[in-house]
């Protein structure tokens, strides 16, 4: 499991417990109890001991990361310690390749118009470079010439 699918399924389960305590509050007409409600929906900075014990629980491998990670992190950790350490350098080389080509993909390509746009500014840009560093080359040598004779 990635690190974006662990993130989608934490965020599901986050809107599932907030849409229960809403739910809890729409459902009193007393100001009082609305109140005290809101509260549990205020965060404390802590994380919530029903939501930790709910996970715990659900962890049934006797493998933890010394009490303060889950199991599953531990077994992903390891599964792709062995995945992706191989001795075959012609493995590694392939799987390089296989990740490079996934980071590519995810690039944003420039279209044709901009690409052209970005080239002319940077000729642009060297072309005045080129012309100030050497009136500043010129200058200075004729201050030396003059100054030294």
């Amino acid at each position: 499991m990635s690190k974006r699918d662990r993130a989608a399924r934490a965020k599901d389960a986050a809107d599932d417990t907030t849409t229960d305590s809403v739910g809890e509050l729409e459902g009193r007409d007393d100001v009082e109890g609305a109140g005290t409600g809101s509260d549990e929906l205020r965060p404390s900075g802590k994380r919530s001991s029903r939501r930790r014990s709910s996970t715990s629980a659900s962890n049934t491998d006797s493998e933890t990361d010394s009490g303060t990670g889950s199991a599953v992190a531990v077994k992903e950790r390891k599964k792709k310690a062995a995945a992706g350490e191989s001795r075959n350098p012609f493995v590694r080389i392939w799987v390089f390749l296989q990740q490079v080509v996934a980071e590519l993909k995810k690039v944003i390509w420039p279209t044709r118009r901009e690409m052209i746009t970005y080239t002319i500014v940077v000729l642009i840009f060297v072309v005045i470079m080129t012309a100030f560093i050497s009136g500043l080359d010129l200058v200075f040598a004729k201050g030396v010439l003059w100054l030294f004779g």
